[in-house]
């Protein structure tokens, strides 16, 4: 598995690095590393550092939890069909998000749009674990996490259908499809330390979910404590898909595919495709964010869109194999 591991490492540094010199702004690759290294007071230096800077690192660091995240739930839930959003963390960041887009509370100061999508995040996990209970079983969570990922969207579609504004509604339509077009150094800075902490907590399940695949009673009488390996599970995803929904909006279909085009490098064990499929997702949300400043760049296509146009035919002849498989 190193060579998975190097090649997934090299993809991530090349697209990364892509990232950085691929732009409207139509600046030399050597001056765009000038401006970025040695700084100084011109515009090139402030497209560098203010603009492509934070969008390369968020679309790496967003892409990585948005992969670990959809492997940690698989694993768990011994589904592969099983995604980050099941448990309702994104859509409830985005009924935050888009109650403030609504009210105008995001347009009051500039970290207002995130931070509602925080709370709802937190609110919404708060409600799985209160409906599923400190001890529910999987399917508990699995129910609970569909429950509140209805609520979450019905009160979206409410929302929308009572916007009396059309700018309003458009906007909301518009962060729901997913962008890193515009993002800061403060984006980053809210995102990336809850990115960090949830990513590191999930890192730590490898152990537990591999021995999950004998079974929960297995699992138990190895020493793994299920209660604790449930909690942290869902401070991780809470964690890395509240963040990235709250800077990036809905980005879908990461957390689904890459686990499952990877599961086969390695072997089928959780713990191990826990690395590669945070690799994986970065390269897959790095690789659509050039993508959608090379493809149409004046028609401003979402981030989201692109994922979901790659996701679904690669999931739908994933599901195709899995069927002659059997």
């Amino acid at each position: 598995m190193r060579w998975l591991a190097l090649v997934l490492a090299m993809l991530v540094a090349v697209l990364f690095l892509g990232s950085l010199l691929i732009g409207p702004a139509n600046i030399a690759p050597t001056d765009s590393l000038r401006a970025l290294l040695a700084g100084g007071e011109g515009p090139m230096t402030l497209v560098m550092r203010e603009i492509r800077l934070p969008r390369a690192i968020l679309a790496l660091a967003i892409g990585a939890a948005l992969g670990l995240a959809g492997a940690a739930m698989q694993g768990y839930l011994r589904n592969p069909l099983a995604d980050p959003g099941l448990i309702g963390v994104s859509g409830s960041a985005a009924l935050g998000a888009v109650i403030a887009i609504q009210t105008g509370i995001a347009g009051t100061a500039t970290l207002a749009l995130p931070v509602a999508a925080l709370a709802g995040a937190v609110i919404g996990v708060a409600l799985v674990l209160a409906l599923a209970g400190p001890r529910g079983g999987s399917l508990t969570l699995i129910l609970a996490g569909i429950a509140i990922s209805a609520l979450a969207g019905a009160l979206t579609s409410l929302v929308l259908n009572l916007s009396p504004n059309p700018f309003a509604a458009n906007e909301i339509v518009f962060w729901m499809m997913g962008s890193l077009a515009d993002r800061s150094m403060t984006h980053v800075w809210i995102a990336l330390p809850l990115i960090v902490v949830g990513s590191l907590a999930l890192a730590t399940l490898g152990r537990g979910l591999d021995a999950l695949t004998l079974g929960e009673d297995a699992a138990a009488s190895m020493g793994i404590g299920m209660t604790r390996l449930r909690l942290v599970l869902i401070f991780g995803t809470a964690a890395v898909v509240g963040a990235s929904t709250a800077v990036a909006g809905a980005i879908g279909f990461i957390g689904l595919v890459v686990p499952h085009v990877l599961r086969g490098f390695v072997g089928g064990r959780p713990g191990h495709l826990l690395w590669a499929s945070a690799l994986g997702g970065a390269v897959m949300l790095l690789a659509a964010d050039i993508a959608v400043r090379v493809v149409l760049p004046a028609r401003d296509l979402k981030l989201g869109v692109l994922t979901a146009l790659i996701g679904a035919p690669l999931f739908l002849h994933l599901i195709y194999r899995t069927r002659r498989g059997t």
